[in-house]
């Protein structure tokens, strides 16, 4: 971008996490290309009054009044004059505004769907992070960005790496790639005894052994559910049968992830293990920027190894296959359980074998009443039936312990 272009003005979704947090690291290294236009937290309250001090956007946005009071306060006092917003409706507010070019979606689960679809249809350029969008949004998602004229860009490692191996016309995409391969750590507990996998503690699941990420993605990839994520997120987003979509362990997290094309040639996309460069990627899409990650040294490289994923020890990811071609709203069902088993996990009700069973159960249970993914209503109302269901099974799980 040349110095007399205006600057890229960014909304980030959930900026107090490690993708958020990244973006910021990433923009710092570009003031003149970007500005930071709307920034967005859960809890971390303090934290974000921090940003709001280095980074001074038009807005701020907290879940609850109480917060944007207690935080607007703080903000008044330091002369800043950024306008606090609180609530849900904020964040679609945020994320659609006119003056707003890019949206980086990074807020953790169902929760930042409603936003994300603010986003395309508002035509901007959306750097989902929020794989849940897409498995719980699904057709209805990719037609708000196709309606709206939105510029989707993956903001996962893996997709990241996908997209920047396939071919720059999406109509060209399903002639000339045969399928795609989504490389996976194996997480911590790669090696371990799966009879052993009920002792593990809060802290070992979310110790892991490649990336630095927030407590309830690091769980999601102990269990490999992270991983299932992603390959209903592939789906759509490279609009490819589940069948096309397979999934390695690469313990090394060097390949990020492969493409098949049709003649048998392998195109992978490689580097170190650090978020900013997908990040840095989708924010200057077409072209490349630096994006402070530093450089892969091939000449330090021991080895790159490949194994496949064990169905006895990463029960939860075959899930993803079979919600794909069961019928509509599978997926909304299997993320919502997640949630909530990972969230009784972290609080200790639940072992962390129990959280498969608890994902399981519900696929099993909510979805013989009837599924209806047409519209966010029913999205919401199906979530809502799936968390109970959820719920009330980590209940007599824990109750057996």
């Amino acid at each position: 971008m040349t110095s007399s272009a205006r600057r890229q003005r960014v909304c980030i979704l959930g900026s107090t996490g490690s993708i958020g947090t990244s973006t910021l690291d990433v923009i710092a290294l570009h003031p003149d290309t970007f500005e930071v236009f709307a920034l967005t937290g859960q809890r971390r309250v303090d934290e974000l009054f921090a940003q709001i001090v280095r980074w001074r956007p038009r807005f701020a946005a907290v879940p609850d009044a109480a917060a944007a009071n207690e935080l607007g306060a703080r903000v008044k006092a330091a002369g800043i004059a950024t306008e606090v917003l609180a609530g849900a409706k904020a964040l679609e507010e945020l994320a659609s505004h006119p003056d707003v070019d890019q949206v980086m979606a990074a807020i953790v689960g169902a929760a930042g769907l409603p936003s994300c679809l603010a986003a395309a249809r508002a035509g901007k350029r959306l750097l989902l992070a929020n794989k849940e969008a897409l498995v719980v949004g699904g057709q209805l998602f990719v037609d708000a960005v196709k309606q709206g004229g939105a510029t989707l860009i993956p903001i996962d490692s893996e997709h990241s790496a996908i997209f920047q191996c396939l071919p720059t016309d999406p109509a060209a995409w399903n002639d000339t790639v045969d399928h795609i391969i989504l490389t996976a750590s194996g997480g911590p507990f790669r090696t371990r005894d799966p009879a052993t996998l009920g002792d593990v503690t809060p802290d070992q699941a979310c110790a892991h052994p490649n990336w630095v990420m927030g407590r309830k993605i690091s769980v999601d990839s102990a269990t490999m559910m992270n991983k299932a994520l992603e390959v209903i997120e592939a789906r759509w987003l490279f609009d490819l049968p589940p069948e096309r979509i397979q999934v390695v362990i690469h313990p090394q997290s060097i390949i990020h992830s492969m493409v098949v094309a049709r003649d048998g040639a392998v195109l992978a996309q490689l580097g170190t293990p650090d978020m900013k460069g997908p990040i840095a990627f989708g924010m200057s899409w077409p072209a490349r920027m630096d994006s402070g990650c530093e450089p892969l040294d091939f000449m330090k490289m021991k080895a790159l190894t490949f194994e496949e994923a064990d169905a006895v020890r990463f029960p939860g990811l075959h899930l993803s296959w079979a919600a794909l071609r069961a019928e509509p709203g599978s997926t909304t069902v299997l993320n919502a359980a997640n949630e909530i088993a990972v969230e009784a996990f972290l609080a200790g009700r639940l072992r962390f074998d129990g959280i498969h069973r608890v994902n399981a159960q519900a696929l099993e249970q909510v979805l013989p009443a009837g599924g209806d993914a047409s519209s966010v209503e029913a999205l919401i109302a199906l979530d809502a039936r799936a968390r109970d269901a959820a719920r009330a099974h980590v209940g007599r799980l824990a109750e057996q312990r």
